[in-house]
Formats: structure tokens, C-alpha cells, sequence
């Protein structure tokens, strides 16, 4: 890395001594003013206090200027001052503002409140939107709160590019809601930048942010929590050092109630010491004949700043949940589809096939730790643990379309499960901010380890009986709790009681170089070692690069960028009918090329994100058939490949006061290929939808006697989704839907009143991924809210 920053050093154009400025804003109770905006009049240099209260420009030319610093809603200061060549000035200034009333201002001046991509996370150190050389989206708390978000899947309709394939199942291992992202299944699994899963899904309560990291992020993840079309992280909310917090009741259709609370303040009076504590139950019925779900969650968190260098934080989320499994229809895979729509199936979708008394459990505690310690100017020590332990425990079902001849008859299937699985991860990273030369390098070293381990102690799955979709049958309700252990006490079958055990030994490096103050170059490394220690353990070493460039066409407004990434997913090896025939297999890779252009102008009233991305995924293994001395043999060989490729465009904008708009469109070309016969040049079922879009309109009245009143309009588009695909069967299609939604809001500084209605038009839809899942009709939400 040091010769290839000399090599461009030697180079660049930098002949004469540029200056710096550096130096830091405080509030008047001695607090860091972040976000306030550092200008050198009659220039185009500036930059935005960070979270310690420091700011920074470079490559200065010598010579007298003002410096300002303002921010919309505070009298704004001003120093003359002179730069000489080489110098490095120390200008400090100090607000009249307290830290409270400058949060206030902060908060009323941000152009726009959705438009939140300041990260620390998805580069794994301090970069802006417009900096990094990788399309990602979030959603932000405050629109989650104006759309009356109850649950988590609701809040990434707002992500681009997106989409649900089918609900939480809570069973072992994979029980979370899947999503489709850039034409893979991806699943939330990466909390505050480190590991945390669940069987069950997430409870929107302590969520600050959403950030939906687009593209295979091997270099920086690893492989074992991300998937080949990106990864969800969630960055919970943290401790403050003001006092305050907020109360709500959400009530609405099929019985839902649900209340939330949020409390948070100091804990000492020189507030080094901050608490917080995010609280929600919720319970609701189905919109179906049967079902429910139910949830506690509590997630406290504490900050302690033991000196000026030094912070510890800790959080944790402790989510019990209990309903019933979604009703989910498996589509036939051995013959040819009869029907190749829902509607051509003529099922009553208002059943549930399920009582009430088979419920699934899936508790889950997420524990995880920071410490930050600031080694010097240039270099912070960071510290992270994560603990998270996760449960199946109670029935799973699931209807299977099992008949030969007819569409029509459904198998309903069962388990009992009984798992439990773990996760402990453990990060060092050193994160610098330095020069050589005259060339700023931002730079992360880091070392990862992640355990997993998984114990399964689960009844056998038992066809319980076969009853009409469509028609009425005598014995739709004769499945129940007694009815289903007095037939799983009957089974003949062998549970399932095993055990499995990953250890994953990581290290990685990334740095951001700025050739320019406009092109930035970012050279990243990730090595990877993976061993499982199951009934057939193995080792595994992995190698993924990550090179990415900025140019900033407009200096902080504008900038094209584009990245070569990669991902990767470990392999097991399989026992081959032939003993010449190796079993043993490389982790599949995918290479992404992506390219794109980002926009954060007028004051960050327009944010924009477009790119074109290529994905390429090699070494997936299937299956083939040998043929040696005149008989057959099925073998599993590694030269599959697939291909996704697309579009996607992510809009951010507040054109003028009062008036948001979020808006988004995706198109994705997935396909095998190369395969086996069955799959070969068709879309695979997991890549959900080819086209999707999102939109949502809303206005606020900013002045006035109503001011604080808004009304929000909008919704989701969703292609025809080819929930099966292959050679065999042909495709069954889900027909493409427009789902709309609107919402009336009232919000003052003591409270906050809103009222949505989600499926306007009442539309019948459907999610899959080889399944068929009916999502809700119209229904609506009210929420009441208080603020201390």
C-alpha cells in the first residue's frame, strides 16, 4: 500500500506547500458541536464538524481568508485569519448554544430528515455517501414514524431494489423473514456492524437507521453473514446525555395493539454516564380464519465516557415472540404444474390451516459491546463483542401441494422443533486518518473471529392429512395441539438430534486514499478461515478483494464512482458414489462490477443514487450424471456459474419546505448460467420480482397555526415474480401488483398523532419463493404518541 501511495505521490501535481486548518467546535457547556458546517469565504473549501467536535481542511493555499462557522438557525462566527505554506492553524470556536438547544437547531435546520447516510459502518470507518465507491439506501426512524411502522418488513418497502420473499417461519436455522437483493435471498443478520440473528424477525422499536448495503461484501463482512446481493444492517438507537423520552399506543385492524417506549438521559451529573431503554409489546391477529403473533421486546443500553479518549458502549435486545406459522403453500416439484397462477388454483386464501394452539417460540438476546479508544490524532482503537443466542422452540407448519394428478389437495405438514443456535463475534479494528506526503489515507486493520453453533433436538416432519384447497373439508379443523402429538407419539420416523460448529478467523485491511481532494482510490483485502466441525468437518481459505474510485464532479454535491467487489460462501464436501471422485470443493466466489453517479445537493434537499451493476458468481456446485463401465452414477461437480445484473435508482429529495419525496426503481437480469438441464438459462425462484419501484409522497405544514399537520401518499410496484422455475415443473407465476398506502399525521414537540391505511384499494397479492404466501389486505393503524 506504501508503494502504491508513493508511486501516485511521485506524480500528483502537488508542487507547492499547501496549508491545513484544523481545529474544533464546542457548544458553551464545553460539548461537541457536530454537524456544524466550517466555510472559508469566497471559496469552495469546506467541511462538517464530525461527532468529536473537530473539523479539518487541506491542501489550503497560503494566504488571508475568513473562516466561518454556522449552522441554519445560529448567528453565525467568523475569524480572519492568514495561512502560511506548510502551516498547519488551529482555529477553535465556541458557540453560544448549549448542547441541548443546539441539538434542537440541529434537528429543525436538517433540509432533509429522511435523507440520513452518514455511516460509520458500511465502509467501517468514517465516510460520507458521496465518498464511498458503493451504492447503499437507509431508511431513516423518522420515516418509519410517519408511515406507522409496526413491523420491520414494512420499513425496508422503502429500500430500493428490495423486496419480501416470504414471512418469519421461526424455524431452526433460517426461520427469519428472506428478502431478495440484487437477485440472491439474503437474510437480517448484521447488527450495529457485527453479528446478530434471530429465528423470528425484528422489532422496529430500537431502530435509528436501516442501512441496505447493496452488492457481494465479502472484503468487509465476511461470508458467513452476507449474502452475494448485499446485507441489512440495523443501527440501534444510543444513549444521549439529555433527559427525555417518548410513549405510543398503535391500534388498528385485526386486533392490534401495541406500546412502545423510549426513555433516555444521563446518569451521572457530569454526564460521562448515559443510559437508554427502548421497550414494546405488541399483539395481533390474522387477517385469516386462524393465527396470531405476539411479541416483548427490550433493548436497554449505557455509555460510559471514561476520559476524553476513552468510551465504552453497551446495548443488548431481548425479542420474545410466539404465533402461529404463516400460511405458506409449497408449490408440487416433481411434475408439471396444473395451475400457473394463484387464480388458476381457486383456493379460499382467508384460511389459515392452523389452530391457534400450535405456536412457535423464538426468544432471542443480542448482546454486544464497544470500547473506543482514541490512541492519537490520527489513529482510534476499536473494540467490538457481539453475543447472540437464538431459539426454536414449538410447531412448525407448512401445506404442500403433494398430489399427482390435481392442484387442488394439500398436505399439511409438521414439526416439533427444539433448537438452539449461537453466535459470538469479536473484532479489533485500528481505524487512522493520516498523510503520507502530501496524500490523505483513511485507513481500517482489523481482525475478526465468529463462532457459530447450532444444537437441533426436532420430532420428524409428519404428513398430518390432505385436505381441498377450494372445497369445504370435514376435517379442515381436526388439526390441533392434541391431535398433532398424539400423531407425532405415533411416527415411526427418527428425529433429528444433531449438532454443528463453525469457527471463522478473519483479517482484513481497507484504505481510502485521496489522489486529489476530488478522486479518492479504496484498496481493500480480506482473508478468510473457515472451519466447520460437524459429522463431516472441513477447513476452508478464502480471498476477497474489494478496489473502488470516486471523482467528485462537483466537490461535495456530486460524484461518479465504481467498485470491483467481491463475495464469498464456504462449501461443504459431499460423500461422491465413487472413490476417484473428489468431494471436496473451493467456496463459491462472486465479482461484482458496479458504476454509478451520487448527488447531495442544494443543502442536501436532493439526494440521488443510480448505478449499473454486474454480478458474477462461479464455483456453484450440481449435480451430473457419469456414466463408467455401463452404469450411472449421480456426482456433485463445481463449474455452475450464475449471472445478475441491473439497475437501480434511489431518490431522496425535499424540493421545497414541508414537501418530501422518496422514491426508488429497480430492474434485475438474473439467470443460470450454467447448470444442471433443470435450471440452465432460466431465473432462479430466489431472485424474486425483475422490476420493482417505491414512492412516498408526504407534506408538512411548517408555519401556522397547524403547523406540525402532513398527509403521505404512496407505495410499492412489484413485477411478475417467478416463485418456480425449472425444466420440470415449468413456472408458476405471481402476477404483478401496485399496493397503495396513505397517511395523515399531526406532530408537535409534546406529541404526535398519525393514522395509516396500508392497501388502499383492498389489492389481492402474493409473496413466494417456491411458495405461495398471501400478504394483507387493507388495513389500518392509529398511533398516539407522547414526548417528556
Amino acid at each position: 500500500m506504501i508503494v502504491i501511495t508513493l508511486f501516485i505521490f511521485s506524480f500528483s501535481a502537488f508542487a507547492q506547500q499547501a496549508g491545513t486548518i484544523r481545529g474544533t467546535v464546542k457548544t458553551s457547556d464545553g460539548k461537541p458541536a457536530e454537524m456544524v458546517s466550517i466555510m472559508l469565504t469566497g471559496t469552495t473549501k469546506g467541511t462538517l464538524v464530525n461527532q468529536a467536535g473537530h473539523y479539518q481542511l487541506k491542501n489550503i493555499t497560503p494566504g488571508q481568508y475568513t473562516i466561518m462557522a454556522r449552522l441554519v438557525g445560529l448567528v453565525p462566527q467568523s475569524k480572519n485569519i492568514t495561512v502560511a505554506a506548510g502551516q498547519t492553524l488551529t482555529v477553535d470556536f465556541v458557540l453560544a448554544e448549549n448542547n441541548k438547544a443546539l441539538q434542537e437547531v440541529i434537528v429543525t435546520a436538517r433540509k432533509n430528515k429522511f435523507a440520513n447516510f452518514e455511516s460509520k459502518m458500511v465502509a467501517r470507518m468514517p465516510l460520507t455517501n458521496l465518498e464511498n465507491p458503493q451504492a447503499y439506501s437507509t431508511v431513516s426512524k423518522e420515516l418509519m414514524a410517519e408511515q406507522v411502522v409496526t413491523n420491520f418488513s414494512d420499513a425496508l418497502k422503502n429500500a430500493p431494489g428490495l423486496d419480501k420473499l416470504w414471512t418469519s417461519t421461526g424455524r431452526n436455522g433460517d426461520g427469519a423473514t428472506y428478502y431478495s437483493l440484487r437477485g440472491f435471498s439474503t437474510q437480517v443478520s448484521v447488527v450495529d456492524g457485527i453479528a446478530g440473528q434471530t429465528n423470528g424477525d425484528i422489532d422496529p422499536a430500537n431502530i435509528e437507521k436501516i442501512e441496505v448495503i447493496k452488492g457481494p461484501s465479502g472484503t468487509l463482512f465476511g461470508g458467513a453473514l452476507t449474502t452475494f446481493g448485499g446485507l441489512v444492517n440495523v443501527v440501534t438507537k444510543k444513549p444521549v446525555d439529555t433527559l427525555g423520552g417518548e410513549i405510543g399506543y398503535t391500534g388498528g385492524s385485526f386486533g392490534l395493539n401495541r406500546l412502545t417506549a423510549d426513555v433516555y438521559g444521563p446518569l451521572s451529573a457530569k454526564k460521562d454516564l448515559l443510559f437508554r431503554l427502548n421497550t414494546a409489546y405488541t399483539n395481533q391477529n390474522s387477517f385469516q380464519d386462524a393465527g396470531f403473533s405476539k411479541s416483548t421486546f427490550i433493548a436497554p443500553a449505557i455509555e460510559y465516557r471514561a476520559t476524553d479518549k476513552l468510551t465504552f458502549n453497551f446495548g443488548a435486545e431481548f425479542y420474545q415472540y410466539e404465533g402461529t406459522s404463516p400460511a405458506s403453500v409449497f408449490l408440487n416439484r416433481s411434475r408439471a404444474f396444473i395451475a400457473t397462477t394463484p387464480a388458476d388454483l381457486n383456493y379460499d386464501w382467508k384460511r389459515s390451516y392452523t389452530s391457534n394452539d400450535l405456536t412457535m417460540q423464538t426468544p432471542t438476546a443480542n448482546i454486544h459491546g464497544q470500547a473506543t479508544l482514541k490512541l492519537s490524532n490520527s489513529w482510534t482503537s476499536q473494540t467490538i463483542f457481539s453475543s447472540n443466542t437464538r431459539k426454536s422452540d414449538g410447531f412448525y407448519q407448512y401445506e404442500f401441494i403433494r398430489s399427482a394428478t390435481t392442484d387442488d389437495l394439500l398436505e399439511r405438514n409438521i414439526s416439533l422443533l427444539n433448537s438452539t443456535s449461537t453466535a459470538v463475534d469479536i473484532q479489533q479494528n485500528f481505524i487512522g486518518d493520516f498523510k503520507i506526503g502530501n496524500l490523505r489515507n483513511r485507513l481500517v486493520v482489523g481482525v475478526d473471529y465468529l463462532n457459530q453453533n447450532t444444537n437441533n433436538s426436532n420430532s420428524p416432519y409428519i404428513a398430518f392429512d390432505v385436505i381441498s384447497g377450494s372445497a369445504a373439508s370435514t376435517n379442515y379443523l381436526a388439526i390441533n395441539r392434541s391431535a398433532v402429538m398424539a400423531k407425532l407419539g405415533a411416527s415411526t420416523d427418527a428425529p433429528t438430534k444433531n449438532s454443528t460448529y463453525g469457527y471463522v478467523y478473519s483479517v482484513y485491511a481497507s484504505d481510502v486514499l485521496n489522489v486529489t481532494d476530488r478522486l479518492l482510490a479504496m484498496l481493500s483485502l480480506r482473508a478468510d478461515r473457515f472451519d466447520s466441525q460437524t459429522t463431516t468437518s472441513y477447513t476452508q481459505n478464502a480471498i476477497s478483494p474489494k478496489l473502488g474510485l470516486v471523482y467528485q464532479l462537483v466537490k461535495d454535491q456530486v460524484s461518479v464512482f465504481g467498485n470491483y467487489m467481491n463475495g464469498f460462501k464456504n462449501v461443504a464436501p459431499v460423500t461422491q458414489p465413487l472413490a476417484d471422485i473428489s468431494g471436496t470443493f473451493k467456496p463459491q466466489h462472486a465479482n461484482q462490477l458496479e458504476g454509478g453517479i451520487k448527488l447531495d445537493a442544494f443543502e442536501s434537499k436532493l439526494s440521488v443514487t443510480a448505478s449499473y451493476y454486474d454480478i458474477q458468481v462461479d464455483n456453484v456446485t450440481r449435480t451430473d450424471v457419469l456414466t463408467r463401465d455401463g452404469k450411472n452414477y449421480n456426482i456433485t461437480v463445481q463449474d455452475a456459474s450464475q449471472l445478475s445484473k441491473g439497475v437501480e435508482f434511489d431518490v431522496i429529495a425535499n424540493p421545497i419546505n414541508g414537501l418530501n419525496v422518496i422514491a426508488g426503481f429497480s430492474y434485475n437480469d438474473s439467470k443460470y448460467t450454467k447448470s444442471t438441464v433443470q435450471l440452465e438459462g432460466r431465473r432462479p425462484n430466489s431472485a424474486g420480482a425483475a422490476q420493482l419501484a417505491n414512492l412516498w409522497l408526504s407534506y408538512t405544514l411548517h408555519k401556522g397555526d397547524l403547523k406540525g399537520l402532513g398527509i403521505g401518499f404512496g407505495g410499492n410496484y412489484a413485477g411478475k415474480n417467478m416463485t418456480a422455475n425449472t425444466l420440470t415443473t415449468g413456472v408458476f407465476t405471481l402476477p404483478e401488483y401496485i399496493i397503495l398506502n396513505g397517511s395523515l399525521f399531526y406532530n408537535t414537540k409534546t406529541f404526535r398523532l398519525g393514522l395509516k391505511m396500508n392497501n388502499l384499494t383492498g389489492k389481492e397479492y402474493f409473496k413466494g419463493w417456491s411458495t405461495i404466501e398471501v400478504q394483507a389486505p387493507r388495513n389500518v393503524a392509529a398511533n398516539i404518541s407522547f414526548r417528556f
